[in-house]
């Protein structure tokens, strides 16, 4: 089958990317479905698995990317809940589905917890084969949900739902920031906040990116570039704070994050694109109040509300630009620039 695969891993500049062939996917096993891809779209991720994550690589030659859709090409036995021709969405965690975690129906907490393109072959390719559970039908909406819109969905909904929703547990009323407006996570987040009934205000270098992001609702935008994020926050929240910091930059923005919060308040975080490495002083931490949240992916059920919500019209996925297989790499050096708002997708077949 042809894909894209990594080579091997280096610094962003050098790019080991090759559309080659490669093996079949697997033919499906008991309870396993093997996907014909149509699209494939990116996520921060997949720059730091080309950069080189620390610890025990890909193996080489490495299929890439995380989120994909397709088409049902074969199943293995005991799977009805899809059969061949359907349309599907990918689900890319992949959990054990026997440890105390997944018995509880918390798979994201899995140990032995394993991601498409990171951990496994992912979906720049013609086939996948994934677990049943791991796929779901894709919503019949108007106008048609397309390929681009489909593969662009579930990696970054699936993760600004559990941080918004599930750890954060934002209320109507209270007053969101969201940094970083023009990634996938970041533009969810913003949008499933106005769903709840909070305020938001979200930040970005790009003034073209804040004006998107009031279109979406955001309720204040602001620029990081230019302001100073907690004074500006302070000054329009009676400095009080706010209430919820959604947090996916790391290093650049965290000491700045936890003063815009407000006492008592809450900071959940997925990410660490400018760095893993913070400051952290623990008086603030425990004279404020502060509750500092991680978050990863999603369990079973919050994926099939986020499915659900789609079907229902809501949160469909924003693309920023799609290109063809052959120019993988040029989607990767948007990504890499941070040009893009909204997800960045690749075309397989």
């Amino acid at each position: 089958m042809r894909a894209c695969v990594l080579t091997a891993t280096g610094p962003n500049a050098s790019y080991k990317l090759e559309i080659t062939e490669v093996p079949d996917a697997p033919a499906p096993q008991a309870g396993d479905v093997r996907v014909a891809i149509k699209a494939a779209a990116l996520n921060h991720l997949d720059l730091f698995v080309a950069g080189g994550l620390p610890g025990s690589g890909p193996r080489f030659p490495h299929v890439v990317a995380a989120d994909g859709a397709g088409v049902v090409e074969s199943v293995g036995s005991g799977v009805t809940a899809v059969r061949p021709g359907d349309r599907v969405l990918l689900n890319p965690g992949i959990s054990c589905n026997t440890c105390e975690f997944c018995l509880a129906g918390e798979q994201s907490l899995c140990v032995g917890y394993r991601l498409l393109g990171e951990h496994l072959p992912g979906t720049m390719a013609e086939l996948v084969t994934v677990p049943a559970h791991n796929v779901a039908a894709m919503p019949v909406l108007s106008p048609e949900l397309t390929w681009a819109e489909a593969a662009a969905f579930s990696l970054v909904t699936l993760t600004a739902w559990r941080m918004v929703v599930t750890r954060a547990q934002v209320q109507a009323g209270e007053t969101v920031l969201v940094w970083g407006i023009g990634g996938g996570v970041s533009l969810t987040a913003l949008r499933i906040a106005k769903l709840l009934g909070a305020r938001v205000i979200a930040t970005s270098s790009d003034d073209a990116k804040l004006a998107e992001a009031r279109r979406l609702g955001a309720d204040v935008t602001l620029n990081h570039r230019t302001q100073k994020i907690s004074q500006e926050v302070r000054a329009l929240t009676q400095k009080r704070g706010v209430e919820v910091v959604v947090e996916n930059v790391g290093e650049a923005t965290w000491e700045e994050s936890l003063r815009c919060l407000k006492r008592g308040g809450r900071l959940v975080t997925c990410g660490a694109t400018s760095g893993p490495e913070v400051r952290l002083d623990l008086r603030r931490v425990f004279w404020h109040h502060f509750t500092i949240m991680g978050s990863t992916m999603g369990n079973a059920r919050e994926y099939a509300e986020v499915v659900r919500r789609l079907g229902e019209g809501q949160l469909r996925p924003i693309v920023d630009r799609v290109y063809p297989l052959g120019d993988a790499r040029k989607a990767y050096e948007r990504l890499a620039k941070g040009e893009q708002l909204g997800k960045v997708v690749v075309e397989v077949a």
